[in-house]
C-alpha cells in the first residue's frame, strides 16, 4: 500500500483529522471516492479477527480497582492454576480497551503472567464501540489523573493472592507513552515495555527504577523523532534498557486487526522479546 495512505491514516488517528477531511484526502490519494472506500477496511481495525488466543486454560474476568480519581474497570487474565504470578499491566492504544487488547492480555496470561488491561475511559463511561468516539474522549482525560489511575493498578495487583508482587507493564501507541510515564512515576514498577510510544519528559528519566524495553517502527517518523534523545537520557542515567527498531514496518505493526499496518514477522519477534524480558525482570 502507498506509504502516503498509511501516513494519512496515522495523521487521522493521532491528531486527529476530522473524518470528512480524512476521507476527502484519502479519495484524492486513491483517485476516487470508490477507491477510498475500498482501501478503508484495510486501514481500520477489524475486531472479528482479534480472538487469536482462546480462553482454554486461562481464567478471565472483569474487575474494578480503586484509584484516587474513581474506580477503573479492567479485563484480567491469568493461567487457571492457583498460585502467585508476575503481573503485567497491558495498556491499550487511543482506541480504548477493545477486543484486540483483551487478546493481548490473554497472550500474556498464556505466557504465564497475571495480566490486567485497564480501560482508561472508565471515568467517561468506558470505551465506546465507535473508534472515532473513543479517540475523541481521550482529549477529555487529565494527564496527571490518568497516570495516577494506571499507577493504582500496582497496589491492586500486589494485594491479590495470585500476584507474586513483581509488576511490569506493556503499552502500545498511546499506551506505549503511558508505559514510559509509569516508568518515571512509579518506583515499584519492575519493567516497562513501550511499543511505538511517545517518550517521557527527559528531565525525569533519572527517576526510572524499572528496566525498560522499547520497540520502534522504522517508518514511524512521528514517534521516532524523540527516540535518540530518550536513549541518550537512559544511557546517561544508567538505566537498564533494550531498544529495537524494526525495519520496513509502520506504527502499530503489532496490531493484527489492521491489515495495512500489521507485520507478522516484526510483531512475533517483538512479542517474543517482550515475554523474554518479563521472564527476566518479573522474578
Amino acid at each position: 500500500m502507498d506509504q502516503r495512505i498509511i501516513n494519512l491514516y496515522d495523521e487521522y488517528t493521532h491528531r486527529p483529522l476530522g473524518r470528512e477531511e480524512f476521507l476527502r484526502k484519502l479519495a484524492k490519494l486513491t483517485g476516487s471516492v470508490a477507491a477510498a472506500l475500498t482501501v478503508l477496511p484495510l486501514l481500520e481495525a477489524n475486531y472479528t479477527v482479534a480472538q487469536t488466543t482462546e480462553n482454554g486454560d486461562l481464567l478471565t474476568e472483569r474487575v474494578d480497582y480503586p484509584t484516587p480519581h474513581g474506580n477503573m474497570k479492567a479485563y484480567l487474565a491469568r493461567p487457571k492454576a492457583e498460585k502467585p504470578y508476575g503481573a503485567v499491566i497491558v495498556i491499550h492504544e487511543n482506541r480504548g480497551l477493545n477486543a484486540h487488547i483483551e487478546d493481548v492480555a490473554r497472550r500474556a496470561a498464556e505466557a504465564g503472567f497475571l495480566a490486567l488491561a485497564p480501560d482508561a475511559l472508565s471515568p467517561l463511561g468506558g470505551t465506546p464501540t465507535n473508534e472515532d468516539d473513543a479517540r475523541a474522549l481521550f482529549g477529555k482525560l487529565v494527564n496527571e489523573e490518568n497516570v495516577a489511575r494506571f499507577a493504582a493498578a500496582l497496589p491492586y495487583l500486589k494485594g491479590r493472592k495470585d500476584c507474586s508482587g513483581a509488576v511490569g507493564c506493556v503499552g502500545f501507541c498511546w499506551g506505549g507513552a503511558m508505559a514510559n510515564n509509569l516508568a518515571i512515576s512509579v518506583s515499584e514498577l519492575k519493567a516497562a515495555v513501550a511499543f511505538y510510544g511517545r517518550q517521557p519528559e527527559l528531565a525525569k528519566v533519572p527517576s526510572i527504577k524499572a528496566a525498560v524495553q522499547l520497540h520502534y517502527a522504522s517508518f514511524d517518523e512521528r514517534v521516532n523523532a524523540g527516540m535518540a534523545d530518550y536513549e541518550s537520557a537512559l544511557k546517561a542515567a544508567g538505566i537498564h534498557y533494550e531498544q529495537y527498531i524494526y525495519e520496513g514496518v509502520n506504527h502499530a505493526f503489532h496490531n493484527d486487526t489492521s491489515a495495512a499496518r500489521y507485520n507478522k514477522e516484526a510483531a512475533e519477534l517483538a512479542w517474543k522479546r517482550t515475554i523474554d524480558f518479563f521472564n527476566k525482570q518479573l522474578i
